[in-house]
C-alpha cells in the first residue's frame, strides 16, 4: 500500500513519508498497523482527536445520529444535532464572551474558519487587512496564508503586517524573558499608531496563544493581556486562534482562560468536531453585520452542515467538560514537562523544553556549536545554539522503531512535538516518556553522523571544542523550562 500510494499520490504526502504506517485499527492512544505492530499515537490527528481514536462516547453519538434517519448534511439549517452542539459550545465559552456570542459555521477546516474570521472583521469594521505574528499558521488557502506569519511568497491583495511574536526561546530581539515580550508589545503598538494615510488601522489582529506549527511556543500571558488592551483602545477586533489549543488541551477548556483575555473572535476547529472535519467561528454579536450575509453565505461553502461532525463534537465537548479532562491535562502535562526538563539535563542536544498542558515540544540543537561570545557578555542576551532538524528527524525515526508516533515542527523542523489525547493514562504517559527518552539517547549516541550533512564535518568527528560543556557556556546555563516558570 505505501508503494502504491507513492506511485499514485502527490509528493505532498509529507506525513506518510516520515511515518510509513498502514493503520488498520485504533483505540484511544493505540494504533495497530497492517504488520501487526502497535504504536502509541502522540499526534492525535494534529490535535483533532481530543479523546483519542474511536472513543466510545463519540462512536455512540455517531451511531445515534446514523440510526435516527436525520439528514447527514444540512448546510445552514437548524437541526436538533446542530442545536445540541451550539448549546454545549455556549456552555464552555470564556466569561465575557458567552453572554454576547454568535457562532457561524463555515467550511470544515481551520483554514476556512480563519478566512471567515477575516471577512467577518473586514465587513464589521469597513477596514481591510489583518495583523498577524511571525511563526503563525492558519492553513493553506491564499487568505489564510496571508494571515500567517511565514508566507513571504503569497501575493495577497491586502498583505498583512507581520509583527514579531513574543517567545522565550529564539526571541526575535535576541533577548530573554520579559524584556523581549515588552519589546514585542511596543512594536505592535507602534505599528498600530503609525501616522499617515498609508498606514490605516487593520480590520483585526489574530494570534495563537500557543503556536503549534511554529514548534509549540506559548505566548507570555502578560504579553497577551497587553495586546488585548492595545487592540481594545483602538477598536481593533482581537481574533484568537484556538484551532489546536481548544477543548481542554492546555489545561483550561480554552487557552485564553489562562490569561483572562476575552477575545472578540475565536477560531475553532480540530477537536471541536470530535475527530471529524468541523470549523466554527465564535464572535461578539455586534460584529454580525446583516448586509454581508449573502456574500458570506456564498463564501462559507456547502460543507458547513456535517451532522455527524456536529454530533461527535457535541459528545466530545460534553465528555471533556463532565470529566474535567482540561484540569487533568494541566496536571499531567506539568508532570510530563518536569520529567522532560530533567531529561534535558542529561542530553545537551535538547535546547529547550516548552509547552502547556498536553501540548509539548522539545527543540533539538547542535550541542557542539559555539554561541556568539559578544552576546554572552550581555546579561539580557539569549543566544541559543543552532537548530538541528537532522537530529529531530532521527529522534522521530527512533521513536517509531520503539512504537511511538511523534510529530515534528518549528521553523527549522527541529521540534519534537507531543499531542497525546486528553484521555491518556498515567501509565501510558510514563510509557511515552520512556520510549522518547530511549529514542533521544539512541539518536544522541550517533549525533556526529546525524549532524554531518549540515555541519560539513565527517561522521565520527566532533565539532570544535570551544567553551561549551555539556550544559552550555560558562555563566549561562542552558535553560529548559515549561510555560509558567519565571523568565530570565
Amino acid at each position: 500500500m505505501p508503494r502504491r500510494q507513492a506511485a499514485r499520490e502527490s509528493a505532498a504526502r509529507t506525513i506518510a513519508r516520515s511515518l510509513p504506517i498502514v493503520p488498520v485499527r485504533a483505540r484511544g492512544l493505540t494504533i495497530e498497523g497492517a504488520d501487526g505492530r502497535r504504536y502509541l499515537d502522540c499526534l492525535s490527528g494534529a490535535g483533532a482527536l481530543a479523546l483519542g481514536h474511536n472513543h466510545p462516547v463519540v462512536l455512540h453519538a455517531l451511531r445515534k445520529a446514523l440510526d435516527s434517519g436525520a439528514p447527514l448534511h444540512a448546510p445552514g439549517l437548524a437541526t436538533p444535532v446542530e442545536d445540541a452542539l451550539v448549546a454545549e459550545l455556549f456552555g464552555t465559552l470564556p466569561a465575557g464572551l458567552a453572554d454576547r456570542a454568535r457562532v457561524r459555521f463555515c467550511g470544515p477546516a481551520g483554514t476556512d474558519a480563519a478566512e471567515a474570521a477575516r471577512t467577518l472583521v473586514e465587513a464589521a469594521t469597513g477596514r481591510t487587512g489583518i495583523m498577524t505574528f511571525t511563526g503563525a499558521h492558519r492553513g493553506t488557502t491564499a487568505g489564510a496564508l496571508a494571515a500567517s506569519g511565514h508566507a513571504p511568497d503569497v501575493r495577497a491583495a491586502r498583505p498583512p503586517a507581520r509583527l514579531p511574536s513574543s517567545r522565550d526561546f529564539r526571541c526575535p530581539f535576541g533577548v530573554d524573558g520579559s524584556h523581549g515580550a515588552e519589546l514585542a508589545a511596543r512594536w505592535s503598538e507602534s505599528v498600530l499608531d503609525a501616522p499617515g494615510p498609508g498606514a490605516p488601522l487593520p480590520a483585526g489582529m489574530i494570534f495563537e496563544p500557543v503556536q503549534g506549527e511554529c514548534g509549540v511556543t506559548p505566548a507570555p500571558e502578560d504579553w497577551m493581556r497587553r495586546l488585548r488592551r492595545i487592540t481594545a483602545a483602538r477598536s481593533v477586533p482581537l481574533i484568537v486562534d484556538e484551532t489546536r489549543t481548544g477543548v481542554g488541551r492546555t489545561g483550561a477548556f480554552w487557552v485564553v482562560e489562562h490569561s483572562g483575555v476575552t477575545p472578540d473572535v475565536m477560531v475553532l476547529s480540530k477537536a471541536v468536531g470530535g475527530s471529524l472535519p468541523l470549523a466554527v467561528v465564535v464572535h461578539r454579536d455586534d460584529l454580525d453585520v446583516r448586509e454581508q450575509s449573502d456574500r458570506e453565505a456564498a463564501f462559507h461553502g456547502d460543507f458547513r452542515g456535517n451532522q455527524l461532525a456536529m454530533a461527535a463534537g457535541a459528545a466530545t465537548l460534553a465528555h471533556v467538560r463532565e470529566n474535567r479532562l482540561a484540569a487533568r491535562a494541566g496536571v499531567l502535562g506539568a508532570r510530563m514537562l518536569a520529567r522532560l526538563r530533567a531529561l534535558s539535563e542529561e542530553h545537551s542536544c535538547i535546547g529547550d523544553v516548552r509547552g502547556r498542558g498536553l501540548m509539548i515540544g522539545l527543540e533539538l540543537v547542535d550541542p557542539d556549536a559555539v554561541p556568539d561570545p559578544a552576546a554572552a557578555e550581555r546579561p539580557e542576551a539569549h543566544d541559543p545554539r543552532p537548530a538541528a532538524p537532522e537530529l529531530a528527524a532521527a529522534v522521530q525515526r527512533e521513536c517509531l522503531r520503539r512504537g511511538l508516533i511523534v510529530g515534528l515542527g518549528g521553523r527549522h523542523t527541529s521540534v519534537v512535538q507531543l499531542l497525546p489525547p486528553l484521555t491518556i493514562t498515567d501509565e501510558q504517559s510514563a510509557a511515552v516518556l520512556d520510549r522518547l527518552a530511549d529514542a533521544i539517547g539512541a539518536a544522541a549516541r550517533d549525533l556526529p553522523r546525524h549532524l554531518a550533512g549540515r555541519s560539513g564535518r565527517p561522521p565520527g568527528q566532533a565539532g570544535p571544542p570551544g567553551p561549551l560543556g555539556p550544559s552550555g557556556p560558562p555563566g549561562r546555563p542552558r535553560r529548559a523550562r515549561g510555560h509558567g516558570e519565571a523568565p530570565g
